[in-house]
């Protein structure tokens, strides 16, 4: 006999306990401090629930749990519009009019 089984635990997010309480370590995007709960997922339908230990660091952007300890700062509130104009990947300074970063193309 032959046995087929699709499955796996993915994180959820459970409640924003701070909204934009650092950036992500990935793409440098806003992330908000959050509760979890990890998910046990049989054929895609949610099967069990449990929560996590401690608060995680979730990105909107690309989806990322990460540590609180791991995150970078928030952004300046006073920050000037040169410390806006910087690529998400590279971290490099590009120019306003441009849609996609000259460094390394990605979508600004």
């Amino acid at each position: 006999m032959f046995f087929f089984f699709a499955g796996g635990v993915e994180q959820q997010v459970r409640q924003v306990l701070k909204s934009g309480a650092g950036r992500c370590i990935a793409c440098r995007s806003p992330a908000d401090l959050v509760d979890y709960e990890k998910v046990l997922k049989l054929f895609f339908v949610p099967v069990w629930r449990w929560p996590g230990k401690e608060p995680l660091m979730h990105c909107n952007n690309c989806k990322l749990f990460f540590p609180q300890n791991y995150a970078l700062p928030p952004p300046r509130e006073d920050s000037t519009a040169e410390e806006l104009l910087r690529c998400r990947v590279c971290d490099r300074r590009v120019e306003a009019e441009f849609s996609f970063c000259p460094y390394c193309g990605s979508a600004m």
